[in-house]
């Protein structure tokens, strides 16, 4: 990986447990060698167990806090997460357009793990037609690749409809299925799909989402192949996700600092 440590911008929402969120982008690129510039794109109420409620911030002042600090210093990748209102995604599509050669991951989270919907339809519809074309890398889940592709009759199908729209790859991750392992797969334009299967863990986790589109994103600064950097991230997730606890009533928190070894 590079000496000097690279710059990755960061747009999420800040989640008041810290597991998910913009804190979680920081843990994550700290750990693997990574600056974080973090933009906090949305205010949340939840915790381990659920959310029940979002408020976007001025995309106005999102923009002007992105454009000061690109004017600034030099940004290795973008990384996208939660996204609380149309506008965000618009003021967001605009500033991708300005930096076409700077890669971007994006996280598209828009249910909660208690189930609570953050965005709604319009959110959506605008993640899909302004965002994902400009997209290097797409992490979605079973459950988010499909309401972006409700009209495809199968996940290869969703991911292949996404790719169309402009997308360079997918990662789609198989948490949610009803399998042994977890097998995530990686999807790209006119290329075989690669799977990569990982022994299921036994709890579900806060933040495992973001974690990974981090990871990938802060690997990719660091100037890794794109293939490497898919699979690097998902062993650091792994490993974040099986050293994990539980520290409130619902979901387990990764431990993003797992390799930090304190003295018995």
């Amino acid at each position: 990986m590079n000496s000097n440590k690279p710059n990755v911008m960061c747009f999420s929402g800040l989640d008041p447990t810290g597991g998910a969120g913009i804190q979680a982008d920081i843990e994550t690129l700290f750990s693997i060698g990574c600056h974080c510039t973090p933009l906090v794109t949305a205010l949340t109420v939840q915790n381990t167990q659920n959310a029940s409620g979002i408020v976007a911030v001025e995309p106005a002042l999102l923009v002007q806090q992105a454009r000061a600090v690109l004017e600034d210093i030099s940004i290795g990748c973008f990384k996208i997460g939660l996204l609380g209102s149309v506008e965000s995604v618009e003021i967001l599509h605009t500033l991708l357009k300005d930096y076409p050669d700077i890669p971007v991951i994006l996280d598209p989270v828009t249910i909660a793990g208690g189930g609570y919907e953050f965005g709604g339809d319009q959110v959506v519809d605008a993640i899909r037609t302004l965002l994902i074309p400009l997209t290097t890398v797409l992490t979605p889940n079973t459950e988010e690749i499909m309401q972006f592709s409700p009209a495809a009759d199968n996940l290869d199908a969703c991911a292949n409809e996404l790719l169309d729209s402009g997308c360079q790859h997918i990662l789609l991750t198989g948490t949610h299925a009803q399998s042994q392992n977890v097998v995530n797969k990686f999807y790209s334009t006119h290329q075989d799909i690669t799977s990569f299967s990982w022994p299921r863990l036994e709890h579900e986790y806060h933040g495992s989402g973001c974690t990974l589109a981090a990871a990938v994103a802060g690997y990719l600064a660091h100037q890794l192949g794109l293939h490497d950097a898919i699979q690097r991230a998902q062993r650091f997730t792994w490993e974040a996700l099986s050293h994990g606890s539980r520290i409130g009533f619902g979901q387990h928190l990764p431990n993003r600092s797992f390799w930090n070894k304190q003295p018995q």
